[in-house]
């Protein structure tokens, strides 16, 4: 069980770091195309890498899906965050989105209890109330501040984000995490496919390369994010999501030369915090659980 929980925390910082890498190139393709376009270039791009090792280990029994119905909730709640986030970096700078987009870790932990049956215990309650108190500090708790359209496409994905993440760790119960990660993104580029139709914009030759990355980003990405709920419980990888708010500040100071501001900083401390909170509790409760002496009946 250890084993598998140090394995879940590697595959999600991994995957945190893949994710920012794609973030970045979907903000420099949303100044060229539609949220729902770059949605769908994004899946397209991300399907060949991800069949790739199917195709040569000729596994395809991997790919058949159990719970069908749970794949495709699971693409339109993708094409709900996808366009919600594209839009969200579009409008903000990616430390900024993050900032709001990190409450979808929060809620995937509140979730957690009555969806998927785990326990939480009070104590990780406050360390989420405090986190969500964070977010709203680095929001500025006020009319105008909360009703900006980056904003709100930003909370809009992060819901749609934590009811994924439940989804996700549903499926991987009964399905190989190649099949949740390809049938999700596959119904996710198709619908987003639709709805981008009718307002497509042919590619630039110039944007090619960026989608090889993005294609090859997605792919990782979404399998370690799928391996990481599929060894530990959503309490203990969701808030290690929190590690975007620091490579998003990076990013956003090699690439576009900008600083959050100290309410952001604040409010990312607060945040982070609470999800370090969260992870030290949980090997705390794992250590005792451990160390406790198995019961015996008398002879």
């Amino acid at each position: 069980m250890h084993h598998g929980r140090l394995r879940a925390i590697a595959s999600m910082l991994t995957a945190v770091l893949a994710f920012s890498g794609m973030d970045t190139l979907l903000k420099l393709l949303s100044a060229s195309y539609a949220p729902m376009q770059v949605a769908t270039l994004r899946g397209a791009c991300a399907i060949p890498f991800m069949l790739a090792p199917i195709i040569m280990t000729r596994s395809w029994h991997a790919l058949i899906p159990r719970r069908w119905y749970m794949h495709l909730l699971r693409g339109a709640l993708q094409v709900v965050v996808l366009g919600g986030f594209i839009l969200a970096v579009r409008e903000l700078s990616l430390a900024n989105a993050y900032a709001v987009f990190l409450s979808a870790p929060l809620i995937v932990t509140a979730l957690s209890v009555p969806m998927l049956k785990e326990r939480t215990e009070p104590a990780n309650w406050v360390a989420i109330a405090v986190g969500l108190g964070g977010v709203c500090i680095m929001l500025r708790p006020s009319v105008s501040g909360l009703a900006t359209l980056g904003s709100l496409a930003a909370l809009v994905a992060a819901f749609g984000y934590a009811l994924g993440g439940i989804t996700l760790r549903m499926l991987t119960r009964t399905d190989t995490t190649a099949s949740v990660v390809l049938w999700t993104i596959s119904t996710m580029t198709v619908l987003a496919g639709l709805i981008a139709a009718p307002h497509w914009v042919p590619i630039h030759p110039e944007h090619y390369r960026w989608l090889v990355g993005l294609g090859a980003l997605a792919a990782v990405g979404s399998y370690l994010l799928a391996e990481a709920f599929r060894y530990a419980p959503a309490s203990v990888v969701a808030p290690l999501e929190y590690t975007a708010l620091l490579w998003g500040i990076v990013i956003d100071r090699v690439i576009w030369h900008v600083l959050p501001s100290a309410r952001v900083c604040w409010g990312g401390a607060v945040v982070i915090s609470s999800g370090l909170y969260l992870i030290w509790r949980e090997r705390t409760h794992l250590a005792r659980e451990l160390a406790a002496p198995s019961w015996q009946p008398p002879p």
